[in-house]
């Protein structure tokens, strides 16, 4: 069989890359065709993404992948990723109706201190969807925007989430996709449709909403548009839409699910995968966000707060790295450091989206009496530390809840990198960390789309195909 050659378009909050795949042999190769920086933009106190600077950012990463074919060769699909939550309201062509609101602002507040303080509905929702209630979540920010511009119910036909839009950019095709659909608060825990229940109590159209179609679903061949030319005869996948869920369909996890997945990046998701949703009070308690897998299956998972606190600190400090062997340095310099007196508190809310995270984490550290670090390794060091034990809070909490024993904790993202945060992860949940030198989510998008062009029979036989290609380091519990 011919090499087979495929796109994935991955897009996070503060980085984008587009993907180019080559399946021959059972075997998987990645090339990195473009890479650009992202970042959410304010404008009169409210925070916005640039979709059109995103779009055009995507077609030139796709007319790189389109060059770097071999002579005679063609893209045989494409796939799209994106972060959670975030959507757009469009009209029956497809237009922009509304702007398109990044999911740190706050404009999200007094619904979710209403919801919070209601105990009944707040119960009633997590019943109904399984989602904590969390500042991003898409059904605050869709209630936030039918309440604060009413007319929007007049102008707006469709609510795609951004992953479903950009499909369509490239389809034609107007279809949700089920794993971006469960990081709503909108889609009913029980099937793989979306909860009147919740839609009613947000106050969200229903029409604006189509059944979420299945990850590996084809939505078509590219469009005849001057600037997709190149792509005439490329397939579009509605991979799973969710990073997340590409980045753990990636992890060569152990068939016997006592494996525990942490994908590391801004935001710390960790969480393991079922047959059956993770409900009730202790896990409304504990704030577990029963996400979807592709294949209509579960994802329950916690979100820690993630490297977005070491991405701040960086801002605070003039001298800071800058290229993989100032990274390396810093590491090693944080290694050095004794261990820090107290860790941070991570699940506390400053640290969401500060002005300053240097100010915000000394204040933390002020109000419970202990000293500031006296440089970034020792801010590195309190981090990585702080965050490690909120990996191993998460795994304990998850253990109670489902009566599974983790045996291991599988690691992907830019936190697989950092040999400090999984040392601390092992050493705070007793249990080996495996770092694997993958490209997650780009991995999970482009299996997605050859189980879908039937190249490959299943994720569990291209996990075990993949599993066989990658360098893996562990990380072995160090004695307290």
């Amino acid at each position: 069989m011919k090499p087979l050659h495929l796109a994935a378009i991955d897009l996070g909050a503060t980085s984008g890359r587009v993907i180019l795949g080559t399946w021959s042999k059972n075997k998987l190769t990645l090339k990195e065709v473009h890479r650009f920086p992202n970042a959410f933009q304010s404008i009169n106190g409210h925070d916005y993404w640039n979709i059109a600077g995103l779009w055009n950012e995507i077609l030139t990463g796709l007319h790189a992948a389109v060059a770097a074919l071999p002579k005679g060769a063609t893209l045989a699909s494409v796939g799209v990723d994106t972060w959670g939550v975030d959507y757009v309201l469009v009209n029956d062509t497809g237009r922009l109706v509304y702007p398109v609101h990044a999911y740190r602002d706050n404009r999200t507040q007094p619904g979710l201190k209403r919801l919070a303080h209601t105990r009944a509905a707040l119960e009633r929702i997590y019943a109904a969807t399984g989602i904590p209630n969390v500042f991003y979540n898409a059904s605050l920010q869709l209630e936030e925007t039918v309440t604060s511009c009413p007319a929007i119910t007049d102008l707006a036909t469709r609510c795609l989430f951004l992953p479903d839009y950009f499909n369509f950019l490239l389809s034609g095709r107007m279809a949700n996709e089920l794993t971006i659909a469960s990081t709503t608060q909108l889609l009913d825990v029980h099937s793989t449709d979306w909860s009147r229940a919740a839609l009613d109590h947000f106050r969200v159209p229903a029409q604006w909403l189509s059944k979420p179609v299945l990850a590996g679903t084809q939505l078509g061949k590219v469009r005849a548009l001057p600037e997709l030319s190149a792509l005439a005869a490329t397939r579009v996948i509605a991979v799973p839409g969710h990073d997340t869920a590409c980045a753990y369909d990636a992890m060569p996890a152990n068939p016997d699910g006592t494996d525990l997945f942490l994908s590391s990046g801004t935001w710390s998701l960790v969480g393991f995968e079922s047959d059956t949703p993770v409900l009730g009070a202790a896990a409304l308690a504990a704030r577990i966000s029963n996400e979807r897998i592709g294949d209509g299956r579960y994802r329950p998972l916690t979100n820690v707060i993630g490297l977005w606190l070491l991405e701040g600190i960086l801002k605070d400090f003039t001298s800071r790295p800058t290229n993989d062997v100032a990274w390396s340095a810093l590491i090693t310099a944080a290694e050095k450091l004794p261990a820090p007196a107290a860790l941070l508190d991570v699940t506390d809310s400053a640290l969401t989206n500060p002005k300053s995270m240097k100010a915000a984490i000394d204040a933390q550290l002020k109000k419970r009496r202990v000293p500031a670090p006296k440089n970034l390794a020792g801010y590195t060091r309190l981090i990585c530390d702080s965050l490690g034990r909120g990996h191993a809070d998460a795994k304990a909490a998850f253990e109670r809840m489902s009566g599974r024993t983790f045996k291991r904790i599988l690691i992907v993202g830019g936190g697989s990198k950092n040999r400090l945060l999984c040392q601390a992860t092992a050493d705070a949940a007793g249990v080996p960390v495996v770092s694997f030198a993958l490209e997650g989510t780009a991995v999970g998008n482009l299996a997605s789309q050859l189980i879908s062009l039937r190249v490959v029979k299943n994720l569990a036989t291209f996990r075990a195909l993949f599993g066989e290609t990658l360098k893996q380091t562990i990380y072995t519990p160090r004695p307290s």
